[in-house]
């Protein structure tokens, strides 16, 4: 009787799991069998035990067949709620069954720095012709757990973050693989130092060049949360995981317009889900991922063994082909890969022994297919591609470039070398004339003829701010705003006591500044074309570039070509060469009245070429970001992975010696500041604006708090260590200006010296 018991347990687990995929038990005939179970449950020693063991069966033998119907017509909104499930297995299962030993990192539990995020040192074992190889990993990974809390359902803390960054790079100088678990719904929203979006940013820009192989298994994978750790050489995927650019409900929440504390309408979720193409199947189709490991009926829990023998294969073999991909003995590669994918393989035996240590050759060609990777992503899925011989031609122009410009940087870099012999000879001789002259001129002094000073002018500060001309704010441009004959009040009138402000002064003369106490009123994105940059110098490049509907959104088309119209333009950014008081620039900016300023697949396109150009030109790239609301959300993963992309572009940029400014105004929240903004050396931000990672209606609705008005100001984002100043808009000419002339290497065409 004992057997029939647990095994009528196990029934108990089994209808409970349905219930939750199904959210009731309404669903083809559950009820039914809840009633028997309940039945036998409570009456289990009225029967017999064949009568028992008869009805067991049945039970058994029904909920098979209901458990093989739904996982025939999963839809993805019920294999979210398998996600979340708690008997879905965590990262410690996976540390416990597929690693021999490990040893956790930064503390355990509770104690923990933050133990939504787990760090280890682990061992892993692979068999070759009855032969053991051990072979060692960092595991870095969320760990949602089974029921605990503090885990906070593994929504990362910044801390977190960082944590998992500091093992990234014990790792790098231990010089093995890792691999990564994702199990996030997103990270923790809060802007406390280190600050979710700069860190996740952080780990982005180190990830794009680890000096290991780097492996990403993805079960939830929750937006910017999941990012954090998925910058990596393979992407892997369980079957019944989904990633996504943001939850189904946050998505029906924006798209349903619902305000707080209302209910989310659960037709709307579920419609989400499957617009915004979260699933395994559809990672793999949109080339997001680049595999999925199979997972049993209805997915895998806890106790499924033999498929954490099949993961465990899994990821030694991702691994391998991350190493194999950068050795130079082709034929080997070729033999070993070719083993690892055959069919029928045993899933215990490798067959090849490969090594996971790379020579520094090898080093350079793992980064080179992983810039070539991320480069390569949704780059079929926006507008305005040119034609296979313009693209050609371009190709062919962009090499002749790189040779010119090559040849003209080191042409100005031997004048200046040649320059700093000629002045170090000429040092040189002057000091020891100096010497051998200097009894003379004492005596000649001595006699009363003293040589007339020579008279030095110099030049003052403002004399050398006013280099190439200024512009007088509105001799070329009136914002439309100054067209209104009222007054307005200051919001800091009550605190300052501002009078109320003229609209033709406020927005004209005052450039949409408060006189008396400095509050910036927003002003359109021309106004910056107009007055920030060099008369007439700017020329805008790759405008054909256009904002697309790739997974084809319910009225997403619409909403594009609305923005379209509007602004006359095809995309939320705008890229082009400036001059700023005779200095040279390639320019990115991402302004409100598209999409308030969203980024998708082409705007992530039209950045990572801007980074090429600026690299190729050796020229300084600002990023002045007049308003962003993060990552396109209705192109799914093929926006958020604009991410990791634009992240890498930029660093391949700053790598090879480039200066990237970057200056926030108005509102720059979510995904872009998360990545490749937040990852810049050199961060401003015009007065008034607001900077961070999520709005306030999330963070209450996360963190339950309420937040002060001024969360993410720019004063507190200063405070946090997040950005390097604040700059008043009337002095933004200037104040790029003098960054332009004392930040940035050697390698940049202006620079002098």
């Amino acid at each position: 009787m004992e057997d029939l018991r647990k095994r009528l347990l196990k029934i108990e687990d089994r209808i409970k799991y349905l219930v939750q995929i199904k959210e009731g038990n309404d669903w083809g005939h559950l009820s039914g069998l809840e009633e028997k179970y309940n039945h036998f449950s409570t009456s289990f020693y009225d029967f017999s035990e064949d009568e028992m063991g008869r009805g067991i069966l049945d039970l058994e033998e029904s909920l098979s067949f209901l458990e093989k119907r739904c996982e025939e017509n999963l839809t993805p909104m019920e294999k979210v709620r398998i996600v979340r499930s708690p008997l879905r297995f965590s990262l410690k299962d996976i540390l416990e069954n597929v690693y021999e030993d490990y040893t956790e990192l930064g503390g355990e539990d509770e104690a923990n720095i933050d133990p939504s995020m787990v760090a280890a040192k682990a061992n892993i074992l692979r068999r070759v012709k009855n032969k053991t190889f051990t072979q060692q990993v960092m595991v870095i990974g969320q760990e949602k757990g089974h029921g605990e809390e503090y885990r906070n359902g593994g929504s990362v803390k910044p801390w977190g973050n960082e944590k998992a960054l500091r093992f990234m790079l014990v790792a790098q100088t231990e010089g093995i693989p890792i691999h990564f678990y994702i199990f996030t719904p997103g990270s923790f929203p809060v802007e406390e130092y280190p600050g979710a979006a700069q860190q996740i940013a952080r780990n982005l820009y180190v990830l794009s060049k680890l000096r290991v192989p780097t492996i990403s298994v993805i079960s939830e994978g929750g937006s910017g949360g999941a990012e954090a750790i998925g910058l990596t050489d393979l992407r892997l995927m369980f079957s019944h995981g989904y990633y996504s650019v943001i939850s189904p409900e946050g998505a029906a929440a924006i798209e349903g317009k619902i305000r707080e504390n209302e209910k989310v309408p659960k037709k709307l979720v579920v419609a989400c889900a499957e617009r915004l193409r979260i699933t395994a199947s559809d990672n793999l189709q949109l080339g997001t991922i680049d595999r999925i490991i199979e997972e049993p009926q209805l997915g895998a829990r806890r106790d499924d063994f033999s498929f954490f023998r099949r993961l465990k294969f899994e990821v030694i073999r991702a691994t391998d082909e991350a190493v194999l991909r950068t050795k130079s003995l082709r034929a080997f590669r070729a033999y070993a890969v070719r083993v690892n994918k055959a069919e029928g393989v045993d899933r215990e035996q490798h067959h090849v022994d490969i090594s996971w240590d790379l020579n520094q050759d090898e080093v350079r060609r793992l980064l080179a297919l992983r810039a070539k990777k991320y480069r390569d992503l949704a780059s079929e899925v926006y507008g305005g591609k040119p034609s296979p011989m313009a693209a050609f031609c371009q190709k062919t122009i962009n090499r002749m470039a790189r040779v010119v410009y090559g040849f003209h940087f080191n042409l100005i870099k031997g004048q200046k070398q040649v320059e700093m012999v000629v002045k170090d000879v000429s040092g040189e001789g002057s000091m020891l004339w100096n010497r051998l002259t200097s009894p003379f001129k004492s005596a000649y002094d001595f006699i009363g003829r003293k040589p007339k000073e020579k008279s030095v002018k110099l030049v003052t500060a403002e004399e050398t701010s006013v280099i190439g001309g200024e512009l007088v704010y509105g001799d070329t441009y009136t914002s439309p705003l100054a067209n209104e004959d009222k007054t307005i009040t200051c919001p800091n009138a009550a605190k300052n006591g501002c009078r109320d402000l003229w609209v033709p002064d406020l927005y004209g003369e005052f450039c949409g500044v408060c006189e008396n106490c400095g509050h910036h009123f927003p002003l359109e994105y021309e106004w910056y074309l107009k007055h920030l940059f060099d008369r007439d110098s700017i020329r805008e490049f790759n405008s054909d570039i256009s904002s697309q509907n790739p997974l084809s959104y319910q009225g997403l088309s619409s909403r594009l070509k609305k923005a379209a119209d509007k602004t006359g333009r095809k995309s939320a950014i705008i890229t082009f060469f400036a001059r700023l008081r005779g200095v040279n620039l390639v320019v990115a900016m991402l302004y409100s009245d598209f999409r308030n300023g969203t980024v998708g697949a082409a705007e992530g396109e039209k950045f990572a070429l801007a980074c090429e150009v600026a690299k190729l030109q050796r020229k300084p790239l600002l990023f002045y970001v007049h308003t962003t609301a993060g990552i396109r959300i209705q192109e799914g993963t093929l926006g958020v992975v604009q991410m990791p992309k634009c992240t890498l572009s930029v660093r391949e940029y700053i790598d090879s010696g480039g200066l990237y400014i970057v200056v926030y105004d108005n509102n720059s929240y979510a995904g872009p500041v998360a990545s490749f903004l937040g990852c810049s050396p050199y961060q401003f931000a015009i007065r008034s604006s607001r900077i961070g990672f999520a709005g306030y209606r999330v963070i209450r609705e996360t963190t339950g708090q309420d937040i002060p008005p001024d969360y993410h100001s720019a004063r507190n984002a200063l405070k946090r260590g997040h950005i390097q100043g604040i700059w008043d808009r009337r002095e933004f000419r200037g104040n790029l200006y003098r960054a332009l002339l004392t930040m940035g290497g050697r390698k940049l065409y202006y620079k002098r010296r």
